[in-house]
């Protein structure tokens, strides 16, 4: 995390949310920090004087000190492009397409379906979950 926040901040100052959003990008939605490991970090550079920061439309803007600076500069490149390498982002696409569109056909049923038709799609969903787990175990 500090590596990503020194390499962000090299650029240009960031609000805490901003730098949130630019990592999740930049990797491509591979990594997405939490505010929990975020915040943290810059409260951390900011008492070892790495970084400062001023109020600025009641949001905290944060900059690289000169000290702060200098570490950057001699940090290694930006983690977010490691998060992204080798990932077939079609067939992740193709994934979150067919998850997608299972839970469209399960809330339809749900909405819209009598109490035998909801245990019936609860018996599909059930069984769908137990015939992946086969998978990995390769079993049919």
């Amino acid at each position: 995390m500090r590596a990503s926040i020194l390499a962000l901040l090299k650029e240009r100052p960031m609000h805490g949310y901003e730098m949130i959003r630019e990592i999740a990008e930049r990797s491509g939605g591979a990594w997405k920090p939490s505010p929990g490991s975020v915040y943290p970090t810059l409260q951390l550079l900011e008492d070892e004087g790495a970084i400062e920061s001023r109020s600025e439309g009641g949001k905290r803007l944060f900059a690289l000190t000169d000290s702060g600076r200098e570490e950057a500069e001699s940090a290694p490149e930006a983690p977010w492009e490691e998060a992204g390498k080798g990932i077939d982002w079609e067939s992740v696409n193709e994934i979150r397409q067919a998850g997608f569109g299972l839970l469209e056909a399960f809330g339809q049923v749900w909405k819209t379906g009598s109490a035998e038709q909801r245990q019936k799609a609860l018996g599909v969903i059930s069984d769908a979950r137990k015939k992946l787990y086969l998978i990995l175990a390769d079993e049919d």
